[in-house]
């Protein structure tokens, strides 16, 4: 295992060691020391929630430029960025998990929807998004698992079961497990866009709450879904995989699509801050002056605005050719997007349904004024070490980067008449 790969799990071990105490305390003691309530039911974890969603969605719809559109300058990181994406999509599901109240009751949803709600499509969604996930990498990497097999060992082993009884590679065969992908990817591609779209539906459409009661919440939440999920991506191949200099052209033209995607991003963000800010009326001007100017305008100015969107915009511009910088500006990035799913989610409270209610009476679970628990903190630096551990995990154990992958996709686009839905790159 790389040194590099070594790292990121003594840093999952560490954060999920760190977290264990608050998981612990949140499985024994319910929600009891959280400091969500009644007056701030979303709050942290749906934060990381949503942001982890984000950053699925946009490393699925990077893939499906590979197996859909055929944009061959991706396909050497397409293994790594659907299982980039089925990492994300299990650990927001887990911060929504561990959100709800009855935690063991979210079957429920499953076989009693509601298909008037928002929420039920978004949980049917989901559940058809981790389908298409675990059946794009098993199609993707199924050969290699079989040609593996006779590797032994511990590694060699676990592979063969996962290959339940496939042969190793031959032309034909990865021609037609290509095809199936690519029947799989166009499938995700319009739930990936739906799901994290109808994540912005579902504030969207509360109407009791001005500051999310905008049409254009759907689209930037996927704009932005893009942006940290290719930010992830970029930052994941440099880091961790591209120690020789043999992804750099991988990464220069992802850092190029970050870059354009965080252009986009900020001027939507723009758009929405004076289009708010303009009205007289309170209840819109106060959400927005509560994330710039109230107890948290760092998390707007420092990590949304500084580390998010304009600091690496300009820093990608800059050093657009230098694969290292590019990396690491992504990860700022994709640290600072936490900054942006902040703002979108605690300044929607700024306003009191019931004018007075704060003040009637002495209890923190109606106050709005909020500020995360250590507990609530452990458990999200639980939920990201385990996401870390079983990444390093997945990229031990699965041919993530391929056997000649780049040369197989390639042939096999050809064969299967895509070539001429190539994107070509413009230097």
């Amino acid at each position: 295992m790389r040194r590099r790969l070594w790292i990121a799990l003594a840093l999952g071990l560490l954060f999920g060691l760190g977290g264990l105490a608050g998981l612990i305390d949140r499985f024994g003691n319910g929600h009891i020391n959280a400091n969500y309530g009644s007056g701030v039911p979303w709050a942290l974890w749906v934060v990381f929630y949503i942001y982890f969603i984000g950053l699925s969605a946009g490393a699925f719809l990077i893939s499906s430029l590979v197996y859909v559109f055929g944009v061959r300058r991706f396909e050497r990181v397409g293994r790594l960025a659907v299982f980039t994406a089925l990492i994300c999509l299990i650990t927001a599901l887990s911060f929504i998990w561990l959100d709800l109240g009855h935690m063991f009751r979210a079957y429920r949803t499953i076989l009693n929807p509601n298909f008037r709600s928002p929420m039920a499509w978004m949980i049917w969604l989901y559940s058809g998004y981790f389908l298409i996930l675990l059946g794009e990498g098993w199609f993707l990497m199924r050969r290699d698992f079989a040609a593996m097999r006779a590797q032994g060992g511990v590694r060699g082993r676990l592979l063969g079961v996962l290959a339940f009884g496939t042969r190793p590679d031959t032309g034909q065969g990865q021609a037609r497990d290509l095809r199936v992908v690519r029947v799989l990817g166009t499938i995700g591609v319009p739930l990936a866009v739906a799901f994290h779209g109808g994540v912005g539906a579902l504030f969207a459409v509360l109407a009791s709450r001005p500051y999310w009661n905008t049409g254009l919440f759907p689209v930037m939440f996927l704009i932005s879904a893009l942006a940290s999920g290719g930010a992830l991506l970029t930052a994941i191949t440099q880091l961790l995989f591209n120690r020789d200099g043999s992804f750099d052209d991988e990464v220069r033209s992802l850092g190029r699509l970050v870059l354009l995607l965080l252009f986009v991003d900020v001027i939507m963000e723009i758009a929405e801050i004076l289009i708010s800010l303009y009205p007289s009326s309170p209840a819109h001007r106060a959400p927005f002056e509560e994330q710039m100017f109230g107890p948290y305008w760092w998390t707007f100015w420092i990590l949304g605005l500084g580390m998010a969107l304009v600091g690496p915009s300009i820093g990608l511009f800059v050093a657009r050719r230098s694969p290292r910088w590019i990396g690491l500006l992504s990860l700022v990035a994709v640290i600072g997007f936490v900054g942006v799913r902040w703002n979108i989610v605690l300044p929607g409270y700024a306003n009191e349904l019931i004018p007075g209610l704060n003040m009637a009476y002495a209890e923190t679970k109606l106050s709005l004024a909020y500020s995360p628990a250590n507990m609530e903190w452990l458990v999200v630096s639980g939920a990201i070490g385990a996401a870390l551990v079983f990444f390093v995990a997945g990229a031990w154990l699965f041919p993530l980067l391929g056997r000649e992958q780049g040369k197989k996709v390639e042939d096999t686009l050809s064969t299967a008449g895509l070539a001429d839905l190539a994107v070509k790159e413009v230097e």
